[in-house]
């Protein structure tokens, strides 16, 4: 797999039917290692590693429903008080970050109300709060560590 703009991490990989697969920490099983996948894993151990997130309030890729129709955001972070606190939204290498991108995210966070947005292609990574009422972003240099 492609080297990504992340600190290095191990991961547990195996192969089996000709497919590769990646352990994921947070759904406790084996998927499939896509290029999306594989940025969504790094994300994980970003925020778990180096921001200090604990893994029991990270949730990767449930479905919402979002004006009738069933979507899947790709990682959330609760806070200590149990609200959103982090959308994380995780596209292949491949994929250049587009306004196409943020209105995704934006749209998944009309519902969801994360204090802080994350896009990132595990090349290109763009952090941002959000001001739900004004409806604004501001973007930032880098998420907040995690916080008690």
């Amino acid at each position: 797999m492609q080297l990504l703009n992340f600190p290095s991490y191990n991961f547990r990989v195996k192969n089996s039917e000709n497919r590769t697969l990646i352990f994921d920490d947070i759904r406790k099983k084996f998927v499939v290692l896509t290029p999306e996948e594989w940025v969504r894993q790094h994300v994980v151990q970003f925020l778990v590693q180096e921001k200090k997130y604990p893994l029991s309030h990270i949730n990767v890729e449930k479905q919402i429903k979002l004006n009738g129709l069933m979507k899947r955001y790709d990682i959330v972070v609760f806070g200590p008080d149990g609200r959103l606190h982090l959308l994380v939204e995780c596209k292949a290498p491949e994929i250049n970050i587009s306004q196409t991108t943020f209105d995704q995210i934006a749209q998944y966070n009309f519902k969801l109300n994360a204090n802080y947005l994350m896009v990132t292609n595990g090349i290109s990574h763009f952090y941002c709060r959000t001001d739900i009422e004004a409806e604004k972003y501001q973007f930032m240099n880098e998420i907040p560590d995690f916080s008690r």
